[in-house]
């Protein structure tokens, strides 16, 4: 790999402006056509052979106007007035009227019509709107134009707030301003590491041209597949993170030669060979540990981590192609407007850093022993970690859907936020006569379902016309993130219905969000293992590959596990137990979705690796120079220390910029990506590590001679192929 980024890192060099127009145009382009199509995102939950999946297809398949259930448009009238008030009936009606002439709409059902969607105080109702449109099928501006539809009801002075997936499409917090503060922070961090405006305006040109690429990638892909309304955002926090810190190592590299008395382009060549190659293997790890998450055979999850791995793949080879032809442009300009009164950092020099290594080089019991303790203490809570789901009632009380569920939990109970659909195969014995709730076997069911612990009301069933499916809705006494709403879910399942429907003809499932999200977390719970052991055996592959030893990945993968374990324990802490959730912007203590772990692991485990590679690379260089491994891990972390710290602080101030946002998912993962990134570039490789690695001794670089036969030899920053190349110029240049 050495002499291709070489070259490549020296063609792009010399073809500098061509390489920049390419890469503009391709930004442009890929910009125009995100713009002209826009984003198709939905949160359609797909778990093939789930019992909620089965209800849905079901439905789908032979009672397609049930399939995707009701959303509620919650109507609540002026304090001292009710929505039985003569002023609101022509109102209402025109809303209604308005709902069913859309196309995305199959029907719309007034309050004034239909007791049930009425509060008793009768100031709060519900038009209960059924769609055509799935989630999936249904788009944000679609969603806006039905919002729009209930203006006769706001005319009126009636406030109006919709639930369900059309109320989520708009209630999607925006992510600006958490991306201004995360690069604000960047540009900080960057001044304060290179010293020059120019130079720190590097990393972030070619990270937002990264970024904005890849973004308007899955924006195209969305027209095609399903992607969730937070991939944008993941990908976000993730591209703009890498995108920064690959290009940081590279320019790192750059300056450092130039300082030395290398010719510019050579630099570049160079630079690219050496810190883009560990670039180019740390953005593989990440790739895989993302791609990884296919093993789990969700969508949903599988998405996520295609979409992020993606806009690494961008940021790996703008760092490798758009910045070598930006370096070159500038040249010896890089170093202008420096900062006054500062001189550039040299790593040659004896430093903080090298004083830092020694001491733990001297100490490495007692370091260790720190760094362990402090790492446990973090990773307790996450002994109670709870995967379960989240509802409407964390989001911010500006959204459609936030307005909604307080309307909905004040007048009709918490449960009627997060239905249960039932779904009855009937096909076995259909339904006799009139198509309606008069079979007996559905009233036992219902009557059943109605006695059942934790349910506050059942719908009375409806049947299709061939009278082989029916649906009914359960309304629980508790909240969709409760988890006494999961225990109801599964008491229906095992309990409830089997013995209502056993001999009968018929078989039921439950169906819906609620129960989709408890089969999500099932899903996950029984695959998280396998997951984890995908992601830590291709990365265990991976790091033996490039350092030729088994004990270096062996405590790589271990020390990883540590410090995510941290992460998951301070986000078990904050949003599960409360711990200062104020902090971060929410009201009350929300579930952990059952995802976010997950998605967290793969990225987590790929990130850590980012600096695992740069730490050892220089490590490894050490080694083979002297042979003395006490020494090389001094020299090691010496040298990466700074650059390391500096990238890991842009990593930490981008992901927890994005606590800023309204979303709460979005802030467990800004808190949990963020913790471990600083717990990651902090306590476990600049103190776990190198006690560990000095305790180990020649232990470190233990390599079977059998395996060092079949693996082929590896060099990630190939300062063996430079000095051997050098080396062989030298000799021809010697006089004979």
């Amino acid at each position: 790999m050495t002499p291709l980024l070489y070259g490549l890192g020296g063609l792009c060099a010399r073809r500098r402006w061509i390489v920049l127009a390419l890469w503009l145009a391709v930004f442009a382009a890929l910009g125009v056509a995100a713009r002209s199509f826009g984003p198709d995102l939905n949160d359609n939950l797909t778990l093939p052979g789930s019992d909620s999946q089965k209800a849905t297809d079901l439905l789908t398949e032979r009672f397609p106007s049930q399939a995707n259930g009701t959303n509620p448009v919650v109507l609540q009238a002026p304090k001292g007035t009710t929505l039985k008030d003569s002023r609101y009936a022509q109102p209402i009606g025109d809303t209604t009227a308005a709902f069913k002439a859309d196309p995305d709409v199959r029907d719309a059902t007034s309050p004034l019509s239909s007791e049930g969607q009425l509060s008793k105080d009768q100031r709060t109702g519900y038009i209960a709107l059924s769609m055509r449109a799935s989630p999936s099928e249904l788009t944000t501006d679609d969603a806006e134009r039905i919002v729009d539809e209930a203006d006769p009801a706001r005319r009126a002075g009636l406030a109006v707030s919709f639930g369900g997936y059309v109320g989520q499409k708009v209630s999607k917090p925006k992510t600006h301003s958490s991306e201004v503060v995360g690069l604000s922070m960047a540009i900080i961090v960057l001044l304060l590491t290179f010293g020059t405006v120019v130079a720190m305006g590097l990393p972030i040109f070619t990270a937002v041209i990264g970024l904005v690429s890849g973004l308007s990638i899955i924006t195209l892909i969305s027209q095609v597949a399903e992607v969730p309304t937070v991939a944008p955002t993941l990908a976000t926090m993730i591209g703009l993170g890498v995108g920064i810190d690959y290009a940081l190592f590279i320019v790192t590299r750059h300056q450092s030669q130039r300082r030395a008395g290398m010719q510019t382009l050579e630099s570049i060549a160079r630079s690219t060979a050496t810190s883009g190659g560990a670039v180019v293997f740390a953005g593989i790890t990440v790739m895989v540990a993302l791609l990884s998450l296919a093993a789990v055979d969700i969508p949903l999850v599988t998405t996520l981590g295609y979409t992020a791995a993606l806009v690494v793949a961008v940021a790996v080879a703008a760092a490798i192609t758009l910045l070598p032809a930006t370096l070159a442009i500038l040249g010896d300009r890089i170093d202008r407007l420096a900062l006054p009164h500062r001189r550039a950092a040299r790593d040659d020099h004896p430093h903080g850093w090298a004083r830092w290594a020694r001491f733990v080089a001297r100490r490495p019991l007692p370091s260790m022993l720190v760094a362990v303790v402090v790492l446990v203490a973090l990773a307790l809570p996450a002994l109670d970690l709870y995967l379960g789901q989240q509802d409407n009632g964390a989001l911010p009380t500006s959204t459609q859907a936030r307005r909604a569920y307080d309307g909905m939990s004040a007048a009709f109970g918490p449960g009627a936020n997060g239905p249960l659909l039932i779904s009855v195969d009937m096909a076995g014995e259909p339904a006799k006569g009139d198509p309606t709730a008069a079979d007996p076997r559905l009233q036992d069911l219902r009557t059943a379902l109605q006695k059942t612990s934790g349910v506050a009301a059942v719908t009375q069933p409806l049947v299709n016309d061939a009278g082989t499916a029916a649906a009914m809705t359960v309304t629980p006494t508790t909240a969709p993130s409760d988890r006494a709403t999961e225990e109801l879910v599964r008491r229906l399942r095992d309990d409830t219905i089997p013995q209502a429907t056993a001999g009968k003809g018929m078989t039921a499932d439950v169906g819906g969000t609620t129960a989709g999200y408890v089969d999500l977390a099932d899903e996950i719970s029984s695959r998280l293992i396998l997951t984890i052991a995908v992601v830590v055996a291709l990365s265990f592959l991976l790091l033996l590959l490039a350092f030729r030893s088994v004990v270096i990945p062996l405590t790589a993968g271990l020390m990883n596990l540590i410090s995510i374990g941290a992460a998951f324990g301070v986000v078990s802490a904050v949003f599960e137990k409360g711990w200062g959730v104020s902090l971060v912007g929410l009201d009350a203590e929300v579930a952990i979705v059952s995802f976010v772990p997950l998605m967290m692991f793969a990225i987590l485990f790929g990130l850590s690796m980012d600096y695992e590679v740069f730490l050892m690379t220089h490590i490894k260089e050490a080694w083979d120079r002297t042979g003395d491994n006490r020494q090389a891990v001094i020299d090691g972390v010496a040298n990466t220390g700074r650059v390391i710290t500096s990238a890991a602080l842009i990593m930490v101030s981008v992901f927890f910029a994005f606590v800023l946002n309204g979303d709460p998912t979005v802030k467990q993962f800004g808190v949990g990506m963020g913790v471990a990134v600083a717990v990651d570039a902090t306590l476990v490789r600049c103190l776990l590590v190198p006690a560990v690695m000095t305790l180990l001794g020649r232990s470190n670089w233990w390599f079977p001679a059998w395996l060092d036969r079949v693996v082929p030899n590896f060099s990630i920053e190939g300062e063996e192929w430079f000095r051997s190349r050098d080396a062989e110029a030298a000799r021809r240049a010697a006089p004979v």
